[in-house]
């Protein structure tokens, strides 16, 4: 069934007046009032230009509480119901993964611009649904890859893009968490029909997206998943090589195993060595950059971070999204490639269920661009050793 045209509903070009002192302009509203909404409402209360309107969430509870905490003026027990009433420029998409492509489409024909929390989508194919929509509706995506907000990222990309650390050549790219057997008893966590994939698409691709964000395009991957404790029918632990366009090679690794918590990023240039450690969020001190030997030190205090320093986080994030939208400029270029850090996740999946390498070009075949489920090695006592489980 094609999707419906904003012009089929007229609530599509509803829009805020302009600012003038009283009323803002832009609406923004939350759907799905879990503990990552509280993140969006509290970034979104001190933006200029901005007011949160409106949540919906099927449990009164959580959304009475969490409209009553945030200061929410109106409540919907579901997306359908809010859109109907309430005109919405920037729709929030709080909600588990398996929802997002049809909440998102619902979204655009209201036309409202769409910011949701990763994952995105189960696939590459619901994702692509997503962007077509957008298209369709001229309306912006942005995927919250908060990780690539911030100064320090934005100084470091720029080093990197402009040459002046030379050619990439290695990296590490690291992301060790902890998760219980608690953080698994969500009914939707740990299956391919309703998370999509275990720690590299659930935790993993933070990194990896703010990897692929510093050194660009990606050519191919290699990759092995593993369930050394959980009980689960993903992933715990997945082991990569990744390979750039610009011949830089990543070695990645994705875990919840980790009791001492970390994400760590390495790359190591012709001309210095990049290093971040932090855990959910980075600021100018979990960064350094190390010069080659030979490296004057006119040119190693060039690459200083600046004075002015912006953390990352959702905060810095919306604090790009909206005044670009504002402006009139749609999402802005810390937004871009939304599908880029999916595509490597799904290229790691595809590669661990046909046991190659897969390269960019491969996942252009449609036969590839939907489920993520994939053989998974069973590290755990008492299971054949070395032996794939599906």
């Amino acid at each position: 069934m094609p999707l419906p045209s904003p012009a089929d509903n007229p609530s599509a070009e509803r829009r805020a007046a302009p600012a003038d002192g009283t009323a803002p302009l832009l609406r923004a509203a939350i759907l799905g009032t879990g503990g990552v909404a509280e993140l969006h409402a509290t970034a979104l209360r001190d933006l200029p230009g901005v007011a949160l309107v409106a949540a919906a969430d099927p449990s009164a509870v959580h959304l009475a509480a969490f409209a009553e905490a945030h200061g929410v003026p109106f409540r919907f027990s579901s997306l359908e119901e809010m859109l109907a009433a309430q005109p919405v420029d920037v729709l929030h998409i709080c909600t588990p993964p398996g929802g997002h492509a049809g909440q998102a489409a619902g979204a655009f024909v209201a036309g409202a611009h769409v910011v949701v929390e990763k994952p995105a989508a189960l696939s590459l194919a619901e994702l692509d649904t997503m962007t077509r929509a957008a298209g369709t509706a001229g309306r912006g995506l942005a995927v919250v890859f908060q990780q690539r907000s911030g100064t320090a990222a934005a100084h470091v990309k720029a080093l990197l893009d402009s040459g002046a650390l030379g050619r990439p050549l290695s990296a590490l790219c690291q992301t060790h968490w902890y998760r219980t057997a608690e953080y698994f008893a969500v009914p939707w966590r740990g299956t391919w029909a309703t998370e999509g994939g275990g720690t590299t698409l659930s935790h993993g691709s933070h990194q990896v997206d703010l990897l692929a964000y510093l050194l660009g395009e990606w050519s191919a991957v290699r990759a092995t998943l593993w369930r050394q404790q959980h009980d689960v029918e993903t992933e715990d632990l997945s082991h990569a090589s990744l390979v750039f366009a610009s011949g830089a090679v990543a070695s990645v690794v994705s875990t919840v195993l980790a009791p001492r918590q970390s994400s760590l990023l390495r790359i190591d240039t012709e001309r210095a060595t990049i290093e971040l450690e932090h855990l959910y969020g980075h600021g100018h001190a979990h960064w350094r950059i190390t010069p080659a030997p030979g490296v004057d030190e006119a040119t190693s205090a060039s690459w200083s971070l600046p004075d002015q320093e912006i953390p990352s986080g959702h905060d810095a994030l919306f604090g790009e999204i909206y005044p670009s939208l504002i402006a009139g400029r749609g999402m802005p270029g810390v937004v871009g490639h939304p599908a880029r850090a999916l595509e490597i996740v799904t290229g790691m999946y595809v590669s661990a269920r046909e046991d190659r390498w897969v390269s960019r070009e491969d996942l252009a075949d449609p036969s590839l661009r939907g489920s993520l489920t994939a053989p998974v090695i069973d590290g755990r006592p008492g299971a054949s050793a070395g032996a794939p489980a599906a």
